[in-house]
């Protein structure tokens, strides 16, 4: 397995479907819904196979000087428990220590509390409730 940035066209298009195809997709939300305005603004990273089968994806936009938020987690349910997501995480906190951010947050969907937990994340509060059926968590760890 690698994590690495998508470069080419080819690449932030898989990113962004299977992004749509973990987080969007099961709740019927239409493709583009993965998407928001701030994506050209953020460090984009990506799981890869030895042959470049892309299996997870993350995102990481920079909230205030310090601050640092990760979103749009997804690992394709195939590849769960494999420490897939836990390496994604790892990149991106290494991300924020160089841009010099202290700390990340996130809000976790309430199935991933536990996972976050063990990555060291605290949690903090309950945050929004997403399409009326799925409760989000604000989580935060310091760097």
């Amino acid at each position: 397995m690698t994590i690495k940035e998508p470069s080419t066209p080819q690449e932030y298009e898989a990113y962004y479907t299977l992004r749509w195809k973990v987080l969007r997709e099961p709740w019927g939300k239409p493709l583009g819904s993965e998407r928001d305005g701030m994506e050209k603004d953020c460090v984009h990273a990506m799981a890869v196979d030895e042959q470049g089968a892309l299996f997870g994806v993350i995102r990481l936009q920079q909230n205030n000087s310090n601050e640092g938020q990760v979103r749009f987690m997804g690992v394709d349910q195939n590849k769960r428990s494999n420490g897939v997501g836990s390496s994604l995480l790892k990149y991106m906190e290494n991300k924020a220590r160089e841009k010099k951010m202290t700390s990340l947050t996130l809000h976790a969907r309430e199935n991933a509390i536990n996972f976050y937990l063990k990555n060291g994340y605290q949690l903090i509060a309950k945050s929004y409730l997403m399409w009326d059926s799925i409760q989000h968590f604000l989580m935060e760890k310091k760097l």
